[in-house]
């Protein structure tokens, strides 16, 4: 038996279905994109990114790596980008619950340590 190919499938669908299958291959690609996926997909080199942010090239590299992030960082990065961050919630049993006012909360401030009096 011999092998069929994707694209000799696909030549063989006509016009609108070709059309709903791009545009459903588009959306599951969209659901799933790391950030440098989406950075790549607007076009955006790490060198421009970090003048966006004010940050070194590097800096960029290295954020596009973490698995864990501060929402505030998240939503820098996506903003630089002409977008906007929206966390969603989702449970089984409700309909999803958009989250309000967390990208805009930043980590606290440190203490620092009062310095010792000076003699």
């Amino acid at each position: 038996m011999m092998a069929t190919h994707l694209k000799d499938k696909l030549a063989g669908v006509g016009a609108d279905r070709r059309s709903k299958i791009d545009a459903r291959a588009a959306d599951l690609i969209a659901e799933e994109l790391s950030l440098r996926d989406l950075r790549r997909a607007h076009e955006l080199t790490q060198r421009r990114m970090a003048e966006h942010l004010g940050v070194g090239q590097e800096g960029i590299s290295r954020l596009e790596k973490r698995s864990d992030l501060l929402i505030s960082t998240l939503r820098g990065y996506v903003e630089a980008m002409g977008g906007r961050l929206r966390l969603v919630a989702e449970f089984p049993d409700r309909p999803p619950v958009v989250l309000s006012g967390l990208a805009a909360m930043e980590p606290p401030a440190k203490k620092r340590k009062p310095k010792a009096a000076s003699k």
